[in-house]
């Protein structure tokens, strides 16, 4: 029996506007296989087999917001998550996350996915506060040190 924990590894995309601002989404959990309180998150996913993590993010970014039109993308950290996510009523799996920071230009457009009931724009002291839950704190402090 193997020791290691097991992680499904995925990107998601700290999107930013000229404002400064962190664009959140609040996720619907209605769909999930096991309980688990709504809670903050920014788009992106799993990456797809022979998908490379950027690629992954650009899908992810227009399956989940409709934006089509961003600058760059640049790693600002990696994250274990503190969520593990359930693949069978019995298993679950860790959760590590590559975050990429983009910049989409003013006035795009947001369209929300079946996966998230809402979205807001936000300071990011109050992005760090409500991201914890599925980040950590590590991944607030270092989103709180990198907006200081």
């Amino acid at each position: 029996m193997a020791k290691e924990k097991l992680f499904h590894v995925g990107v998601k995309a700290l999107i930013t506007n000229r404002a400064g601002q962190i664009l959140i989404f609040e996720t619907d959990t209605s769909k999930f296989l096991t309980p688990e309180q709504s809670h903050a998150d920014l788009p992106g996913g799993r990456i797809d087999i022979g998908e490379d993590p950027l690629a992954a993010l650009k899908r992810e970014m227009v399956e989940e917001t409709g934006i089509t039109d961003f600058d760059g993308a640049e790693l600002f950290t990696s994250v274990i998550s503190p969520i593990q996510i359930p693949i069978s009523q019995t298993e679950r799996v860790g959760l590590a996350l590559m975050v990429y920071r983009v910049t989409v230009p003013e006035g795009s457009t947001v369209t929300l996915s079946d996966e998230h009931t809402g979205y807001e724009w936000v300071s990011a002291r109050e992005a760090a506060r409500r991201l914890t839950y599925k980040f950590g704190q590590e991944f607030a402090d270092t989103l709180l040190q990198a907006h200081a």
